[in-house]
C-alpha cells in the first residue's frame, strides 16, 4: 500500500529546502535562454529532488526548449559541484522523476479543450483523452522508453500507473488541472489535460508527436474515455482497482504493445514503419536485452549463498 514519505517534505521552504538558490539559478538561466520556465519547488523524494515547470509552446518548439532546458540544468548543477539526473527512478523506495505533459488544442485563438463537460472539458477533449488512454501501452514505448522507466511506473509513489482520468487522482494517467474554477473565463483559457506516464528519458520530438497523434486519433474516431475515476484510487477495493487498466510493466511489454498498435502513428506520414521497426529493434537489443542478460546486485543479495 502507498504511504507518503515526507523525509524532505513537499514544498518546504529554506533552510529545510537547501537547494532553493540552485533551482532559482536554473530557472533564471533557462529564462535568459528563451525557455519559458516559470516556477520551481522541492519535490517529495530525497537527494534534492525538485520540480521546475516549463511553459507551453507549439509542438516542435516545446521539444526544442526541453532539450535546452535539460542542458542548462546539468550545467548549472555542475557549476555548483552537483550532478543533475533525469533518470525516472534513481533511488529505490523513493518517488521517481516524471515528465508530466500538459496538452491543449487551439484553433484561431480558441481553446478547443474548454467546454461544459466533465471538469470544464469539451467533448473534443474527452475524445482526445480516449485516444491517449486507448493507445497508452504503445505510447509507453516512446514516452517511457527505458528499462529504468518501469522502476518508476509501479503502484505507489504517486506513479501514474492507472489508465484512467480524473481531476483529482495523481495516480491516474491523465489529470485535468482545475486552477481557476472561480474564474470561468480564465479557466477556459487555461483548460488542458495533463498526461503523466512520460518521463524525461523520452526523445521529446518522438514522444510529443506520438501523444498528439494518439489524441487526434481519439478525436477523429470519437473514442469514449469512459467515466472518470473520482474515488481515491489508493482506497479502492482490490476487485474495483483490478478493473482499471494499467500501463505496461516493463520495456519489453511496451515494445510489444507498440508492435501491435502503431497504425495511428503512421497517419499523415509523421512516423514510418521503418522508423518504428528500427526503434523497437534497437530498444530490445541495446537496452532491454542489455539489462536482462546482466546479473543484478539484488540477485547477489537473494541468491549468493544458494
Amino acid at each position: 500500500a502507498y504511504r507518503p514519505r515526507f523525509k524532505e517534505g513537499y514544498f518546504p521552504v529554506p533552510p529545510t529546502d537547501s537547494l532553493m538558490d540552485l533551482r532559482s539559478e536554473m530557472l533564471l538561466r533557462s529564462r535568459e535562454a528563451g525557455v519559458g520556465a516559470y516556477l520551481h519547488h522541492h519535490e517529495v523524494a530525497t537527494a534534492g529532488q525538485g520540480e521546475i515547470a516549463v511553459g507551453a509552446k507549439t509542438l516542435t518548439a516545446a521539444a526544442d526548449q526541453l532539450m535546452l532546458f535539460k542542458y542548462i540544468v546539468r550545467n548549472v548543477a555542475r557549476k555548483h559541484g552537483k550532478v543533475a539526473t533525469f533518470m525516472p527512478k534513481p533511488l529505490f523506495g523513493d518517488n521517481g522523476n516524471g515528465m508530466h505533459c500538459h496538452q491543449s488544442l487551439w484553433r484561431e485563438g480558441l481553446n478547443l479543450m474548454a467546454g461544459k463537460e466533465y471538469a470544464g472539458l469539451s467533448q473534443t477533449a474527452l475524445c482526445y483523452i480516449g485516444g491517449l488512454l486507448r493507445h497508452a501501452p504503445a505510447l509507453c514505448a516512446l514516452c517511457s522508453p527505458t528499462t529504468n522507466s518501469y522502476k518508476r511506473l509501479v503502484p505507489g509513489y504517486e506513479a501514474p500507473v492507472n489508465l484512467a482520468y480524473s481531476s483529482r487522482n495523481r495516480s491516474a494517467a491523465i489529470r485535468i488541472p482545475t486552477y481557476f474554477r472561480s474564474d470561468p473565463a480564465k479557466d477556459a483559457q487555461t483548460k488542458r489535460i495533463e498526461y503523466r506516464p512520460p518521463d524525461p528519458t523520452a526523445n521529446p520530438y518522438l514522444a510529443f508527436s506520438a501523444m498528439l497523434l494518439a489524441g487526434i486519433d481519439g478525436v477523429l474516431n470519437k473514442i469514449d474515455p469512459g467515466s472518470p475515476v473520482e474515488k481515491d484510487i489508493f482506497e479502492l477495493p482490490a476487485a474495483e482497482l483490478a478493473r482499471i487498466p494499467k500501463v505496461p510493466g516493463s520495456l519489453d511489454e511496451a515494445l510489444r504493445a507498440l508492435e501491435s498498435d502503431h497504425k495511428f502513428l503512421l497517419q499523415g506520414g509523421v512516423f514510418t514503419e521503418e522508423l518504428l521497426r528500427t526503434w523497437i529493434e534497437y530498444k530490445w537489443k541495446k537496452e532491454a536485452d542489455f539489462v536482462r542478460m546482466r546479473p543484478h546486485p539484488a540477485e547477489f543479495h537473494l541468491y549468493l549463498d544458494a
